[in-house]
């Protein structure tokens, strides 16, 4: 199974229905893509003489030739490997290396230095084009999508997600979410490198409509514009991103919503219950993780009606298994707190040469999440506690070893430990402790903001720098950072 026969089902029935829209314009019908992507895909092939399970690259922001691109390698029989736009040169140029990437996409303004690189809108790109040629016979196990998910060392390990594993994610949104139809649409205010592209292919399966805000991102007044625009609109956000929704002076409720699906951070009681107000039952909350793309347990609309269970990540998804188990992999009791582990078709099939980490994750026929918590009798989950140190800042995972370790690179820093405080809009935002040589007197802040810029994204950031005299640790010399919480 090819999920570019998704996109070709979708010409075949549909030509003239619109696929793809900037705005408030329709941009593309589907016969246009697909042909456009045929062409693409063969002329990808040609030029840089491509074989089948090869890398390509995209470090782009969301526009049309996202979807053009993506499916291009999917056609040819490639395994594309989306980037998030915000990242770090440096960052683009550790993932390009260790997926072998052969070829990067990249959109204007992006910073992304690598040999064989194609600049959307350039003569390059629009020349990039070739006589189509049927799609590749890709079998349901090669890989389709190479998802690049920060490791608690803070070195991005590549899941390898199937053309299996996400035409099951697709699936899984027909069976729990929303069953689709050519009169629905999708928004995509959130990055097409994650979430909001994963879920853009079962609209295009449908043959529904996907739109890329003009902003090419997230504006609230804009999202709201849309979704008058376009009926029956769906989108996935981060609950930063409702959040920024409700406080909006544009806040309104829409005459036609379908869904918003919201995950990849905790979404607090009080906001939740404002969206429910503000938007009707509209909402679907999701518990996933880049193994197991963003199909892991879930609560459905009609139990948003019901405010204990929106204390909860909900229940397994159809053909989805969930379980808590100790340290040894034994299954605990409804109430008790251990490990979530899970397992089904959407499980990724192991990280990009890393057969340790695979091992370790995939153990015993389960994917580990190493996220804590909890089943109740009824089976809907509660999560306890988030893997290892891991920080969510608007919907964003950052590991503290790696803005640690850019730190620890600065002479006068000795010492420093990176964790989370909890933010109104963000989720949380980054703090760091930071303890000086003895002979280094003062430092300017500057100076590390500077470095962080230098070698990190953005995002990832301390938003405070904060200079202690030492750091608290236990007997082994591990630094307490429950202890440096609290301080918070």
């Amino acid at each position: 199974m090819n999920l570019a026969q998704l996109l070709i089902g979708s010409a075949r029935r549909l030509p003239d229905q619109p696929a793809v829209a900037v705005g408030k314009m329709v941009l593309l019908s589907y016969g246009t893509l697909s042909h456009r992507v045929a062409r693409l895909a063969a002329g990808m092939v040609s030029k840089f003489r491509l074989e089948p399970g090869e890398r390509v690259a995209l470090a782009m922001k969301n526009c049309p030739e996202y979807w053009e691109i993506l499916f291009a390698c999917w056609h040819a029989g490639l395994t594309a490997v989306p980037m998030n736009a915000k990242l770090h040169p440096k960052e683009f140029g550790y993932i390009l290396g260790h997926s072998g990437a052969k070829v990067c996409f990249l959109t204007p303004g992006i910073e992304c230095s690598f040999g064989n690189s194609v600049l959307t809108g350039s003569k390059d790109y629009a020349n990039l084009k070739s006589e189509p040629q049927p799609p590749a016979d890709s079998k349901p196990d090669d890989a389709a999508w190479l998802f690049y998910t920060s490791g608690t060392t803070g070195v991005p390990k590549g899941a390898m997600l199937t053309h299996r594993n996400i035409l099951f994610a697709s699936q899984a949104y027909f069976a729990d979410i929303d069953k689709l139809a050519p009169a629905d649409a999708i928004l995509h205010p959130a990055p097409l490198s994650h979430g909001s592209g994963l879920y853009g292919v079962p609209h295009f399966a449908a043959g529904a409509l996907n739109v890329i805000p003009e902003s090419g991102g997230f504006d609230a007044a804009e999202i709201f514009d849309l979704m008058d625009r376009w009926p029956n609109a769906s989108f996935f956000a981060a609950p930063t991103m409702i959040v920024r929704l409700l406080a909006s002076p544009a806040a309104r409720r829409p005459a036609a919503l379908k869904t918003i699906t919201y995950g990849g951070a905790p979404m607090y009681l009080a906001d939740a219950l404002r969206a429910i107000e503000l938007f009707g039952p509209r909402l679907y909350q999701l518990f996933g993780q880049g193994e197991s793309p963003m199909t892991i347990t879930g609560l459905p609309q009609d139990f948003h009606r019901t405010k204990t269970k929106l204390e909860t990540c909900g229940f397994a998804r159809t053909g989805v298994e969930v379980r808590i188990v100790d340290a040894e992999g034994r299954e605990l009791p409804a109430g008790e707190a251990g490990e979530i582990v899970t397992r089904s078709d959407c499980v990724m099939a192991g990280y990009w040469n890393d057969p340790e980490a695979t091992a370790k994750t995939l153990r015993g026929g389960w994917l580990h999440t190493g996220d804590i918590g909890s089943l109740d009798e009824q089976g809907f989950l509660t999560i306890r506690d988030r893997s290892k140190d891991l920080i969510i800042s608007g919907g964003s995972n950052i590991y503290p070893r790696e803005i640690e370790e850019v730190l620890l690179g600065h002479p006068a820093v000795a010492e420093c430990s990176v964790v989370g405080r909890p933010h109104p809009e963000w989720g949380e935002e980054v703090v760091a402790f930071v303890v000086l040589n003895k002979n280094a007197l003062k430092i300017e802040v500057q100076e590390l903001e500077n470095l962080c810029l230098a070698n990190i994204a953005r995002f990832k950031r301390p938003r405070e720098y904060r200079f202690v005299d030492g750091l608290p640790k236990n007997n082994y010399g591990k630094v307490l950072k429950t202890e440096l919480r609290k301080r918070l």
